[in-house]
């Protein structure tokens, strides 16, 4: 597959900024030849001035929306944060509830579709919160303390059938593959 895309892909769909590393990783090739393609995807955004930009702090890039868009953005934003969860996003939300602190990989796979978007609406509401589990080497996601004032909980014990829907022996079962596979 053509890294060029392949790159261009990970940086639109990633919820937080990538390392040269973690992209060069990904794409299986040599942080020089990762670098070139990400300056030249950043030159050709900026030649063509379109609502997108690819933006570099430090060895991490991410991309993003372009400045002269932002008061359009900052009114989208504001419908999407003061609107109702969809139902995706709630089953989203009710499985990190539940099961957290969760990995993406391990969401997808109960949930079974792509949860990026989703994951990304939730933490900008502020109902979760990504944190990176060093000893795996990925990011998980949990509830916040937003979350459970939100519901009028003084714990994530307190949910309803917290310890039965928490303990559930065939999710335990298909997450261990999962598990098995991080580690």
């Amino acid at each position: 597959m053509n890294p060029k895309k392949q790159i261009e892909s990970l940086l639109f769909i990633s919820h937080k900024p990538l390392s040269l590393s973690e992209i060069s990783k990904l794409v299986s090739l040599d942080k020089k030849e990762t670098e070139k393609i990400i300056l030249g995807l950043m030159e050709e955004y900026k030649q063509r001035n379109g609502g997108m930009v690819i933006i570099q702090i430090e060895d991490k890039f991410q991309m993003a929306t372009s400045g002269d868009t932002s008061e359009l953005i900052s009114k989208f934003v504001k419908s999407e944060m003061t609107g109702e969860l969809t139902k995706p996003s709630l089953e989203a939300l009710t499985v990190i509830a539940y099961r957290g602190p969760i990995s993406k990989a391990e969401l997808e796979l109960i949930r079974g579709v792509n949860c990026s978007l989703i994951l990304r609406n939730l933490l900008m509401r502020g109902l979760i919160e990504a944190k990176e589990d060093k000893a795996k080497g990925v990011t998980i996601y949990q509830i916040t303390f937003d979350f459970l004032k939100f519901l009028g909980l003084s714990s994530q014990k307190d949910l309803p059938d917290f310890e039965k829907l928490n303990q559930n022996n065939n999710l335990d079962k298909l997450l261990s593959s999962v598990k098995n596979e991080i580690i």
